[in-house]
């Protein structure tokens, strides 16, 4: 270290001697206090996303397997559709048409002005067969059905496990004002914990 080093470190007479370092309780406090306030806000935010974004649903029934089987809990998104419209393949949770009080889901496979028709349990939307990889082979319900159009604002929807889902093959279209959300993620059991397709 040169002189002129030396004498710059050093503190000049009459000059305030150096500030002591903070206690250790007293940072040790600051820390607890940011930490709380950065829980509460993140509690918070967590809960407004839960109320007003995301909403918990336990699944009953077989109608979705295999992908979704009775009793597992999924997260449904309450306010996409104010974004996006519904598409064909989209997971969603509807009031059932026959008595609102009750809640299906259901894979939107046909919307608004789409023509549907199931020919031995094989889906046709406007005369193409439509790709169903989620549905399989042993699920699939051999009935026929006849040509429908789906009507303005409104959306044919079937379960997965066809034998075994009450849906627009018997109700009809679902309009759409009795849709409230899209099924996007598994939370339980955590061996199926992930996004749904």
């Amino acid at each position: 270290m040169t002189n002129e080093d030396h004498r710059t470190s050093q503190a000049q007479p009459g000059a305030a001697a150096p500030a002591a370092p903070p206690a250790r309780g007293k940072r040790s406090g600051e820390v607890l206090r940011t930490w709380v306030r950065d829980l509460l806000i993140s509690l918070a935010l967590s809960g407004f996303v839960i109320l007003f974004l995301y909403q918990p649903v336990k699944v009953e029934g077989n109608s979705m397997l295999p992908g979704l089987q009775d009793q597992e809990r999924i997260f449904i998104n309450k306010f996409v559709y104010q974004l996006e419209p519904i598409e064909r393949g989209d997971i969603v949770v509807f009031r059932y048409p026959r008595d609102p009080s009750k809640s299906y889901i259901k894979r939107v496979v046909g919307v608004a002005g789409d023509r549907i028709r199931i020919e031995r349990g094989r889906v046709y939307v406007n005369g193409q067969a439509l790709p169903e990889p989620y549905v399989p082979s042993s699920y699939v319900d051999g009935h026929n059905f006849p040509e429908l159009v789906v009507p303005a604002h409104s959306y044919y929807v079937l379960g997965d496990h066809r034998t075994m889902s009450n849906d627009s093959r018997e109700f009809g279209p679902v309009d759409e004002s009795y849709i409230y959300g899209k099924a996007v993620f598994v939370y339980w059991p955590m061996d199926k914990m992930g996004m749904l397709k």
